[in-house]
């Protein structure tokens, strides 16, 4: 390992970074022996059978199952049933795993009959589903917590209890036999829309990560981004952004993003004079934007395809420019800090050129460049990724330092499926949730509710949506909080004319927030364990340097010129548009960030500070200037626009005269 690499960050420190990391991703068992080898056994054969499925047809009722059993018999070995007996398998967990596989044989064994008595199910059906529900609301608690399982209780008892709820929120009920049977029985329940991402393009790029990982890519990334930023006083922070941006893409984790590039880069940051807190938030931020980076982004996105029925590569190509704006904002903090805090040059030692770095093991990037090529020339998502899987393992043997020996290549594909354990869990217990929204009409009824509470208002309905999934997403997962409010909330903007795209993405958004969002700000935890700071001061660094990039998503829904300019627009759309949008936001969010930071070329005053949010009010909200109007014609839209710049200009050319 490299002088630049290596990690300096005290081993108690990394340790409270992966409990934090832990915290997301469940505690495992310390498995040792023949009985660890069985378990990395039985992990391989389930990344063997994904493999096999993206690589040949297997029908939908058996690979959504089988996905889903091979899930629950990991989980019931690897995650102990409480903290105090993680010292190994207990008899329990293995009773756990038999009723798993039996629930989960006699479905698959049950054949098309099986589905199509699910509206009259039989009384073995509802026991073994009843017993299905509870194995899983179980795993779903020892991976990611007690709270995913209480609401799906919740939802549960909503559907049951519907008839003795007050208005507006009763609906006919439904007893057990229905709601066993439409849940455990039907693809429109457990195993559905979520389970059947999970079971292809989520595991498959989990597999892809940590084949990566096991190659060494993001040990390269990492030195690339410090060799091709090296060199200047704010060197140290823009490699943070960049190999935030590397690492994440295939990584799709944003605590394990953090703690990645935290151990490797925080002595660097210290040495360049940032503070404990500001260089934790710039860890947590950067590991944030793994969850919506391409290519992988994060679990959620698979799920966007699905919801709205479009390619994977439309969500990719509707994620780049809000990733370009994010990553931009972070820059610009960035750039502000520099000078704010007389940041300094930091000296790599004598390490190799980033020519000769890259010459050695540029390879890297082949693997990480092939899912989008791949897609682009008409490959499904799946295939792409498979074949990105086999090149990446193939890339490894091209240097002895990153070459995939048999030891090393087994641990990839164990831990290619157990890093989708908590995943799997969240998105089969988030099918309770939607089960029992399609079944009770709830989405439609809490749309309507939202919007009279909002006055039929696109800008309060989207303010209501934004807290909402907030508050959601304090509790549970990212993956959990997208699923939960695009079925509850996405109705309500949708119903006021906005795309479904521009208000699946916002949601998707403004759940990734939760991310740096205490209590459950795992991100920015995790930096602090590493860093030394204060988790809740790390916390507000975080904040201060994502908050101007999560002004975008409301311009996804209230740009009056067209909502979801700036996602690209899947079926096409005018490139003029999109550039100015882009534009304009890129300026609002830059005056935004002075306005926040309170430095350009120097110290701002407040007067300054106040031009610079004004700028960027007109700039990212034109319609919020001119409350009155009903609607915006296109002239008057580009006129504020045309202010906000002229005041964006004013606030530069102002400050560069103060300096003077």
């Amino acid at each position: 390992m490299s002088e630049m690499t290596r990690p300096a960050v005290g081993e108690d420190k990394l340790r409270k970074a992966e409990e934090l990391v832990e915290q997301e991703e469940g505690a495992t068992h310390r498995l040792r022996g023949w009985i660890g080898y069985g378990v990395t056994a039985v992990a391989v054969a389930s990344t063997a059978f994904h493999l096999y499925a993206a690589y040949d047809i297997v029908p939908t009722q058996t690979l959504r199952p089988v996905h889903v059993g091979f899930m629950l018999v990991l989980i019931f070995l690897l995650f102990p049933a409480a903290a105090r007996f993680r010292d190994g398998i207990r008899w329990w967990d293995l009773v756990a795993v038999g009723a798993s596989l039996f629930a989960i044989g006699y479905m698959v064994v049950g054949g098309e009959d099986f589905g199509d008595r699910a509206s009259l199910p039989n009384r073995d059906d509802v026991l073994v589903g009843a017993l299905f529900i509870v194995l899983l609301l179980d795993a779903t608690r020892r991976t990611t917590g007690a709270i995913m399982p209480v609401l799906g209780l919740l939802f549960i008892a909503y559907a049951y209890f519907g008839p003795y709820l007050p208005a507006p929120w009763t609906h006919r009920g439904y007893d057990s036999d229905r709601l066993v049977g439409h849940l455990y029985m039907t693809l429109e329940g457990i195993f559905g829309s979520a389970v059947d991402v999970s079971s292809s393009l989520i595991v498959l790029f989990t597999i892809f990560g940590a084949v990566l990982q096991a190659s060494g890519a993001g040990k390269f990334f990492i030195d690339f981004s410090f060799r091709a930023m090296g060199g200047q006083p704010n060197s140290a922070g823009r490699a943070i952004v960049l190999s935030s941006f590397l690492l994440g893409g295939p990584s799709g984790s944003g605590v394990a993003t953090t703690v990645t590039i935290g151990s490797v880069a925080y002595p660097l940051l210290e040495k360049a004079g940032y503070g404990r807190n500001a260089a934790g938030g710039l860890l947590a931020a950067g590991g944030l934007g793994a969850i919506i980076s391409p290519p992988v982004l994060g679990a959620a996105a698979f799920l966007i395809a699905e919801f709205l029925k479009i390619s994977y590569l439309d969500v990719i190509r509707m994620a780049l420019i809000p990733t370009l704006l994010y990553y931009f904002t972070l820059l610009v903090m960035v750039e502000m800090d520099a000078g704010r805090f007389a940041i300094a040059r930091v000296d790599l030692g004598r390490t190799e050129t980033l020519w000769q770095l890259t010459r050695r093991q540029g390879f890297h990037f082949t693997s990480l460049i092939s899912v989008v090529v791949l897609m682009v020339l008409g490959y499904s998502p799946v295939l792409s990724v498979f074949y990105a899987i086999v090149l990446a393992i193939l890339v490894s043997y091209l240097s002895r330092e990153t070459a995939l020996t048999p030891r090393r290549l087994v641990d990839a594909l164990a831990n290619g499926t157990v890093g989708v354990l908590g995943t799997a869990a969240t998105c089969a217990a988030a099918g309770i949730i939607v089960g029992v929204v399609t079944l009770t009409g709830l989405g439609l009824k809490f749309s309507s509710i939202a919007i009279a509470y909002a006055g039929g208002s696109v800008v309060l309905t989207a303010v209501y949506t934004a807290l909402i999934v907030w508050i959601v997403g304090l509790a549970v997962p990212v993956t959990a909080s997208y699923i939960i409010c695009a079925v509850i909330a996405a109705p309500a903007l949708i119903q006021l004319g906005i795309p479904d795209y521009a208000a699946h993405m916002f949601i998707f958004y403004y759940a990734v927030l939760s991310e740096v969002s205490p209590p459950t700000a795992l991100s920015p935890f995790a930096a602090a364990a590493i860093t030394g700071g204060n988790p809740y001061v790390t916390t507000l660094q975080s904040w201060k340097y994502t908050m101007p990039a999560f002004l975008v998503p409301f311009v996804f829904v209230l740009d009056p010129l067209g909502a979801g300019l700036l996602l690209s627009v899947p079926k096409g759309g005018d490139w003029l548009d999109i550039a100015w949008v882009t534009f304009t936001t890129a300026v609002g969010i830059f005056a935004f960030a002075v306005a926040a930071q309170g430095w350009l070329y120097g110290r701002v005053p407040g007067w300054l500070r106040a031009i610079g949010f004004l700028s960027g009010i007109a700039l990212l909200f034109p319609s919020l200037i001119d409350a009155a109007s009903a609607a915006l014609d296109r002239g008057h839209i580009a006129w504020i626009k045309a202010g906000g710049l002229a005041l964006a200009a004013a606030l530069s050319l102002a400050q560069k005269l103060r300096r003077r």
